[in-house]
């Protein structure tokens, strides 16, 4: 099976857990637990699909082109001859995607055994995320 999964929007990263001293306790910051959240209502209310198996998953993340750049770098970025290299991190793209769809599009993310995660630019930004069976 293969499912298919558009988050609108400028990519997210994994932000790293805070510590609050006056409490002595850890906390997910909120534009991290937000974006999880987004990620999880969208899944369950369009695709609903349960893996048991092994997992490929498959990101292409579409970063917004800056309005004050020139009519030929927006042009070399809209043809991929540019490729985005800032924040966030593709990993943390990755991270907070698989953490996302935990007891919800699979038991655990340990059953992601391959991933393909790529950045681009784009007048429409995005994060598409593809997941398949891997036999």
């Amino acid at each position: 099976m293969k499912v298919f999964l558009v988050i609108d929007g400028e990519p997210v990263g994994k932000e790293r857990p805070r510590f609050n001293l006056a409490t002595k306790r850890t906390y997910t910051p909120n534009k991290t637990r937000d974006y999880e959240g987004l990620i999880r209502w969208l899944y369950q209310s369009k695709v609903k699909y349960y893996f048991t198996g092994y997992i490929k998953m498959t990101l292409r993340c579409y970063y917004s082109i800056a309005k004050s750049n020139s009519k030929k770098v927006k042009e070399q970025k809209r043809n991929n001859v540019l490729r985005p290299s800032k924040k966030p991190d593709i990993d943390n793209v990755v991270k907070i995607i698989a953490d996302s769809l935990n007891e919800i599009a699979y038991k655990d993310d340990t059953q992601i055994v391959e991933v393909v995660a790529s950045k681009y630019y784009s007048d429409n930004p995005r994060v598409e995320v593809i997941l398949e069976d891997v036999i």
